[in-house]
């Protein structure tokens, strides 16, 4: 199991994060080097190592960042916007092939929609990007959550291709 952790007067639990793949903390391999906007223009025009999932890279140091949290006890749980085997094996490959903390990886199964995933696992905490390249807010999954789920999960919303370097490495700071 993991630690506890107080989160709200006495309260204690074992936070479960869920982290979106794409956009987060992986970004395809013809992004290295560029600036963001470089690389939102690159998705936005549909450059060909965009759709290369087994040859996608960590953005900056979220590997060590994830593992951080999950050593403190987090439960690490990974949903990715592929559906294909094919593409869900790249993604895992990749995961695996960086040495991300293990964790399950999530995916829409037939007819589920992101938020479907999300209030399936019921995290404590969701990490996701605001889908600049692809459209923004409407885009993003939290919104779309019901009133019910948002008010048991803390939205964390990063810059897309923008990583999770700036987050605590603390999970109680991040929960709050």
């Amino acid at each position: 199991m993991g630690r506890t952790y107080k989160l709200e007067g006495s309260k204690t639990a074992i936070l479960k994060i869920l982290i979106f793949t794409e956009g987060t903390i992986l970004m395809h391999k013809g992004a290295v080097g560029h600036d963001r906007s470089t690389v939102i223009k690159q998705v936005m025009e549909h450059n060909q190592s965009v759709n290369n999932y087994a040859e996608y890279v960590p953005i900056g140091n979220s590997v060590e960042k994830i593992r951080r949290w999950q050593k403190q006890g987090a439960k690490i749980y990974y949903v990715t916007s592929r559906k294909t085997d094919v593409q869900l094996n790249d993604i895992r490959f990749t995961l695996k092939k960086y040495q991300f903390p293990k964790g399950p990886l999530e995916y829409r199964k037939t007819d589920e929609e992101y938020k479907d995933v999300v209030e399936r696992l019921m995290p404590d905490i969701f990490i996701e990007d605001d889908c600049e390249s692809i459209g923004g807010k409407k885009e993003m999954t939290y919104p779309q959550i019901n009133r019910d789920s948002k008010e048991k999960i803390t939205s964390v919303v990063v810059q897309e291709f923008g990583g999770l370097d700036h987050l605590p490495d603390e999970i109680v700071k991040l929960k709050n």
